[in-house]
């Protein structure tokens, strides 16, 4: 079991952002370019950066 330090591995913002990359694929196929649509987008391209940052970081 992982001890709970206040550290998020850099890997959850990975998935994260593989997550909302296939849910915002999901929303423009039914829905068209819409503001989820774009939410989503933006979710997944903050996540992603996010997780180069901690990655490139340490």
């Amino acid at each position: 079991m992982g001890s709970i330090d206040g550290e998020i591995p850099a890997v959850w913002f990975l998935i994260t952002s593989v997550g909302f990359i296939i849910l915002s694929s999901i929303q423009y196929k039914n829905h068209g370019k819409s503001i989820e649509t774009i939410f989503l987008s933006i979710l997944a391209i903050l996540f992603l950066i996010s997780y180069f940052i901690l990655v490139f970081k340490a």
